[in-house]
């Protein structure tokens, strides 16, 4: 077995004259949360589709669980696409074991599952999925997708359109498939879920990587920035700011001088600024993605409300 359980090179997808995949390079650790990120339009789910062989690409390799044919491993692969679709008159429990049948489970094995993990989220089994809310639908999806015991479990923008409390059963649900063994890749343009769950990120942008590598790694790009308020508005200490110091809101914001925070700080104290407060804030992997690619994503309409 691989020490990585997706493997890319090169990708290329072409739809008529648009170029939406260049030439894009995967590496997922195996048993690792690892996210790819980007605006939408970025080529997400059509690198994850060519990775899956729902589509084949235009050029380059791909490889799952050690193997060149996606199709070869699928009934060891659980995919949740961004289109969600459940038949609307089964119950839960039914809808989760008929996903599960696709894969290959038994039906008798995937009831028995789909009521325990049911049960685990707090969600009704015998209730017809019409008349679930879209929160529950979601979940009831999502165990669908892993009811068969995956070992690699692709996600596209599963955070899309779940209110705060659904995105935190999410990520509980994610981190626990990953406890238990399993690879978990997934896209989005949330940049906080990405943050809290991944190990590794790819960033894409334009159908091509920007940025590859740990999340610490991104948010190490950026130096940390300085947020000082103080009682004085002028003086001596002044020339002691950095030039790329900014002032708004009566607070000075600026990169953390290289040599540190120390000869700045004397400088406050000589020059009777009178420090009000002093902050030093390290970048986040949001302040990262807008670095690299140029713009924040947009955010879910819910995000927005």
């Amino acid at each position: 077995m691989s020490e990585f359980a997706v493997e890319a090179k090169g990708l290329v997808k072409r739809f008529g004259g648009s170029l939406a995949v260049d030439g894009v390079d995967l590496a997922v650790p195996a048993g690792s949360i690892y996210g790819v990120l980007g605006p939408n339009g970025a080529g997400k789910t059509t690198t994850l589709r060519m990775l899956l062989g729902i589509i084949d690409p235009d050029e380059g390799e791909r490889r799952l669980l050690g193997s060149a044919d996606p199709l070869a491993v699928a009934d060891r692969i659980g995919y949740l696409p961004e289109e969600r679709g459940l038949y609307q008159s089964m119950t839960a429990r039914e809808a989760i074991a008929f996903l599960g049948a696709l894969r290959g489970l038994p039906l008798a094995e995937g009831r028995r599952r789909a009521s325990r993990l049911l049960a685990e989220q707090n969600l009704p089994a015998d209730r017809p999925v019409k008349s679930l809310s879209k929160g529950m639908a979601q979940t009831v999806q999502l165990l669908g997708t892993i009811i068969h015991q995956p070992k690699l479990i692709v996600l596209d923008e599963p955070f899309s359109g779940l209110d705060a409390i659904n995105q935190e059963k999410l990520e509980s649900l994610i981190r626990a498939q990953a406890a238990a063994g399993a690879t978990i890749l997934f896209s989005t343009h949330v940049i906080a879920h990405a943050e809290r769950l991944c190990e590794r990120v790819a960033i894409i942008a334009g159908g091509q990587v920007r940025f590859e590598g740990t999340v610490e790694e991104a948010r190490s790009r950026l130096a940390p920035r300085v947020a000082l308020r103080t009682r004085a508005e002028d003086g001596p200490w002044r020339a002691a700011l950095p030039a790329n110091a900014e002032r708004s809101d009566g607070c000075w914001r600026f990169d953390l001088p290289p040599d540190g925070i120390e000869r700045l700080l004397s400088a406050l104290i000589d020059g009777h600024a009178g420090i009000e407060t002093l902050s030093i804030e390290r970048p986040g992997l949001h302040d990262a993605f807008v670095d690299i690619v140029g713009a924040a994503p947009e955010p879910d309409a819910e995000e927005a409300a």
